[in-house]
């Protein structure tokens, strides 16, 4: 791809060769499709457009230095895209189907993977949508799956830098026992207003709040949030965080680092406690926290000195890396190479 400065990609959409479809249709799942069209043809009285019936995943793709191609726990994104489906009632994908359509989706795009000097990966996105057509608040009898991929750079445009978030709680991103856990579009569309006001003010995302009481850690903008006291990761339990795959993977490597591991309600006063911070997603990977501002409060919390990330996340973020680009060995199993 001569035209593509790999070092330099934004996280966004860029137009790729071709997607991998599957349709739903008389109770069972038919076989996947090849298309090159960027366009889905769907009913208007389709539930995604109506009830919210739409749920999505995340994943990467890295070329190593060894030039093969690996992808990280994609067997744990097509669980929870399952886990999503029961929580509002689509048509379960199953997950050999969903490793099949990743590995060929990734091959039949191969030469838009970044190269492993540039940083850069590639970006997969599983999508399942209610297509059939229904008026009236009802799950559908149709659905389909697509996965298409585009090349990214780092989620957030410092990269592996300390960033500063802010707490405002005026904003919910998701209710509590409500759709939280499950990676669902609607959710994001809840936390656009507070992430455009944080944005404006020079703040890389919002960290949330618990929306029962107002006090507690939940997540972070679109990612999870994890601090570090001492020799302990404490990450927040809550009935309204997406259970993220990067974190339960830091988790991991934070146990073979000698480290406990601690998960449970994080009350916002601890904050004061912690001499790290981040947010962790598989877009994000991990973003150190410089700062967090509790606007309705005037108090400022501070992590990163002299603009640097604290020592554990640097190390988590560096174990992590190394494992998706193939640079250590996977004791865990992680990844998978694609040929």
């Amino acid at each position: 791809m001569e035209n593509i400065k790999w070092s330099d990609l934004p996280f966004g959409y860029m137009k790729t060769d071709y997607n991998v479809r599957c349709c739903y249709k008389d109770g069972r799942w038919g076989e996947p499709e090849v298309s090159s069209s960027e366009i889905l043809n769907i009913h208007i009285a389709a539930t995604c457009l109506h009830y919210g019936q739409e749920a999505f995943e995340g994943l990467k793709a890295f070329r190593g230095k060894d030039g093969k191609i690996r992808v990280f726990r994609m067997d744990e994104n097509a669980k929870r895209l399952q886990a999503s489906s029961r929580g509002i009632m689509m048509a379960e994908f199953p997950v050999e189907k969903f490793e099949n359509a990743v590995r060929k989706v990734i091959l039949l795009n191969q030469r838009f993977i970044p190269p492993y000097e540039s940083g850069s990966s590639l970006y997969i996105r599983p999508l399942l949508i209610g297509t059939g057509a229904q008026v009236g608040v009802k799950p559908a009898s149709e659905y389909m799956f697509v996965v298409f991929v585009t090349p990214v750079g780092p989620y957030f445009k410092e990269g592996f830098k300390p960033a500063k978030v802010c707490i405002m709680r005026d904003y919910d991103r998701a209710a509590p026992k409500g759709t939280g856990t499950i990676k669902a579009g609607g959710n994001y569309a809840a936390s656009l207003v507070a992430g455009q006001k944080a944005q404006s003010g020079g703040y890389a995302a919002v960290l949330y709040l618990d929306p029962k009481e107002k006090k507690y850690i939940d997540e972070c903008g679109p990612a999870n949030f994890f601090g570090i006291k001492g020799n302990t990761y404490i990450t927040p339990a809550s009935d309204s965080i997406l259970p993220s795959i990067t974190n339960k993977s830091l988790i991991e490597l934070a146990k073979t680092l000698g480290m406990t591991v601690e998960r449970r309600p994080v009350p916002l006063e601890e904050l004061e406690t912690f001499e790290e911070a981040a947010e962790c997603g598989t877009a994000a990977v991990v973003t150190p926290i410089s700062q967090i501002d509790d606007l309705d409060e005037n108090k400022r919390y501070t992590f990163a000195k002299d603009g640097k990330a604290g020592p554990v996340c640097e190390k988590l973020y560096n174990k992590l890396r190394a494992i998706q680009y193939g640079d250590e060995p996977d004791v865990f199993r992680w990844t998978t190479i694609i040929e």
